[in-house]
């Protein structure tokens, strides 16, 4: 049984907590260290009870903390050689793992399968993590779905999927013309509509937890993206979750 909760998450931080049996993965940490160890208890859990941490990109909301947990507490770190260049940290003191974006690879009781995505990072990729009997996608920080990553998503049973940006409030926003452009372009974050798009043309049979992430707090609202998914899936209200940038949101379990 997977396993999954987060730290919180938006532009000011992201961090998640994926385990099965013996192991807990940390995917990204954008808190600062006391921050972090203080969320962690939050979910009952502490850094020693970590296995490593698995980073996304360079960006940092997603990498702002993950060194100095990694140096403070002896984690391992996976990352491709396009984050870690990109990065520039040196890596003296630290366990540092680099990755193919296309292969999959173990980390204890945890099969990791990293695919890249279009995003203004050197070499982002997103994960999906599996044991025997269940899969659990993260897809957050993509300008646009690509034909892979619908097909890596597809039969997933728990999903953590960007819903960044409605499009008008953005549009109606006082952000500079140029970061609009970065946000609402292919190589930025998911609009509501597209995201709502992209789970129509996957497989959500064997779906039993969606929980939406990275909302920008300035031009996005949760009952917006609720409404939405629930119309798309055809779900309650009730049922679809979101991760807040505060507290994230709690344990969830695959079945």
């Amino acid at each position: 049984m997977i396993r999954f909760a987060s730290l919180g998450s938006g532009s000011a931080g992201n961090a998640l907590l994926v385990e099965h049996e013996a192991t807990c993965l940390m995917l990204d940490c954008g808190f600062g260290l006391r921050e972090t160890v203080t969320r962690l208890q939050l979910l009952g859990r502490q850094p020693a009870d970590l296995s490593g941490i698995l980073v996304t990109h360079e960006h940092g909301d997603h990498v702002g903390g993950v060194f100095r947990l990694a140096r403070k507490f002896g984690l391992p770190i996976w990352m491709t050689h396009g984050t870690w260049t990109a990065c520039r940290e040196n890596d003296a003191g630290l366990d540092l793992r680099i990755i193919d974006s296309h292969r999959s690879f173990s980390v204890g009781d945890l099969e990791v399968l990293p695919f890249p995505v279009p995003h203004d990072a050197r070499e982002p990729v997103q994960y999906v993590f599996s044991c025997a009997s269940s899969r659990l996608g993260v897809l957050t920080d993509i300008g646009e779905t690509t034909p892979h990553v619908c097909d890596v998503l597809s039969g997933c049973a728990g999903l953590v999927l960007e819903f960044n940006h409605d499009a008008g409030m953005l549009e109606r926003s006082a952000y500079p013309a140029s970061l609009k452009r970065r946000i609402a372009g292919r190589y930025g974050h998911l609009e509501n509509s597209v995201a709502a798009v992209f789970l129509d043309s996957i497989d959500c049979s064997s779906l039993q937890h969606l929980v939406a992430a990275h909302l920008s707090e300035r031009n996005n609202r949760p009952e917006l993206v609720v409404d939405l998914i629930a119309e798309t899936l055809g779900c309650s209200n009730e049922w679809v979750g979101v991760a807040t940038p505060e507290h994230g949101f709690d344990w969830r379990s695959l079945a």
